[in-house]
């Protein structure tokens, strides 16, 4: 019996998918291949061949059959007669079965690798290529690069994986049409609750007590004169149990409850505070100048991690200054070059169009400095020249990403207060409960410094 067309295109569309993928599925298996691109085409496009493919076949067995019924009379209805007791019948209806297994588990391993590849790190940080590239940089030479991304955006639970799925969806057609933002914007509202994604690694209630933090800066003179600040970071901690709480950790007390108001979509303005301590008393901190109306149209939220910890898998320099004093406290640039800390950051701050054209512009501007003005310096220490404009090159490439819009502090970091508000977005003093109590800005709450 003749077939129709569309099921023939359909038997080939799922044999070639189900081959192509059996085949990808096992070089992936064995790591014969690591490409992203790859992944997207085998684990999520071919699946779909496949499925189409398998709807194909009965579509055209139905239109075969209308076809075939035209000549007959309009009510009568022809049901296929099975018996197995026929050697036909019953190899065709093994046949049948062993193929309906096999669709069956090529489909449910085309699902679940599909999801698993959806999930990892490749496909978030690569697939999209520069939408992408200023997160995916800093997360991998982050102090979460061994995190897979899904467990801190997404999570465990079925209904914020839904959640994502949907999420992504619009962030595909957003790829797709060139419609995103640019720089793409942190994902302030979103997120999910720390305590379901950092608590599960970290332990809030757990006391830490101090830790000592050493800052190197460099001066623009000529012989980088180095300065050192040491802090005393008192972290601190508590619990319920306790019934204590100190340093810096004390706002994650989990008998303390602290709430607040943001009047915009990057929570950097909090006019309104509210503490409700252990021992049930409220305190309402409110900033000089602010409305009731105002407060009406912010956002209301429970402090959690995020609101100091905003940036802890993608950290980014906030300067050109601070990413070449920290190439210079690491070795990465050599300290002794005459003027290179200011003429690193002087190379860095000029604007380019991409990220090559910054790479070939730093490194002219750096050798031609020396080769004009340190003549000798440039011929002794050509090597540590060198060295200098591949550092100063990478602190460019670690940081700024043109084509995305995204410079030196772009993205806010509100841990500490000396880049951006951080800290000082509620201890400014200016916040003020009814009976003139403020925030305290006292600095030996948090650090003692030496």
């Amino acid at each position: 019996m003749r077939r129709h067309p569309l099921s023939v295109i359909g038997m080939a569309l799922a044999t070639m998918s189900a081959t192509l993928f059996l085949i990808v599925f096992l070089a992936d298996l064995f790591g014969w291949h690591t490409n992203p691109y790859l992944g997207i085409v085998f684990f999520l496009i071919l699946p779909t061949f496949f499925v189409v493919g398998l709807l194909l076949i009965p579509i055209g067995a139905w239109l075969e059959r209308r076809r075939r019924a035209r000549g007959s009379a309009a009510s009568e209805v022809r049901w296929p007669r099975v018996d197995l007791n026929d050697p036909a019948q019953r190899t065709a209806a093994f046949i049948v079965f062993a193929l309906t297994l096999t669709n069956v588990v090529i489909v449910s391993l085309a699902a679940y690798r599909g999801i698993e590849y959806m999930d990892s790190v490749q496909f978030c940080g690569q697939v999209c290529h520069g939408v992408m590239k200023p997160e995916f940089t800093a997360y991998q030479d982050g102090p979460h690069s061994r995190v897979t991304c899904v467990q801190c955006h997404i999570g465990p639970g079925a209904s914020w994986f839904a959640k994502s799925k949907l999420s992504g969806t619009r962030q595909v057609f957003a790829v797709t049409l060139k419609t995103y933002a640019r720089p793409i914007p942190s994902p302030v509202q979103n997120l999910r609750p720390a305590r379901d994604t950092c608590e599960q690694c970290h332990w809030p209630e757990k006391f830490h007590g101090d830790m000592v933090q050493r800052i190197y800066e460099y001066s623009e003179d000529e012989a980088n004169t180095e300065s050192l600040t040491t802090l005393q970071v008192h972290v601190g901690g508590g619990s319920e149990r306790l019934g204590v709480a100190t340093g810096i950790h004390w706002h994650m007390n989990v008998a303390n409850e602290i709430e607040y108001i943001a009047t915009d979509d990057k929570r950097q303005v909090i006019p309104y505070v509210r503490l409700k301590d252990r021992f049930g008393n409220v305190r309402e901190y409110f900033a000089e100048g602010v409305t009731p109306e105002q407060l009406a149209k912010g956002e209301r939220r429970r402090m959690d991690c995020m609101d100091c910890h905003n940036r802890p898998a993608h950290p980014m320099a906030p300067t050109a200054e601070r990413a070449v004093n920290t190439a210079m406290a690491r070795g990465e640039m050599p300290k002794t070059l005459p003027f290179i800390r200011r003429e690193a950051v002087k190379a860095l701050k000029v604007s380019y169009p991409t990220q090559n054209a910054a790479g070939e512009g730093i490194s002219r501007e750096l050798r031609e400095f020396y080769r004009t003005q340190y003549q000798s310096v440039y011929m002794a220490r050509r090597q540590d020249v060198e060295k200098a404009v591949n550092a100063a090159q990478n602190v460019y490439r670690r940081n700024v990403f043109p084509e995305m819009n995204v410079q030196f502090g772009t993205y806010p970091n509100n841990i500490g207060h000396m880049d951006f508000p951080g800290c000082f977005r509620c201890h400014d003093e200016n916040h003020k409960t009814k009976d003139g109590k403020t925030i305290s800005q006292d600095c030996d709450t948090c650090h003692h410094i030496e």
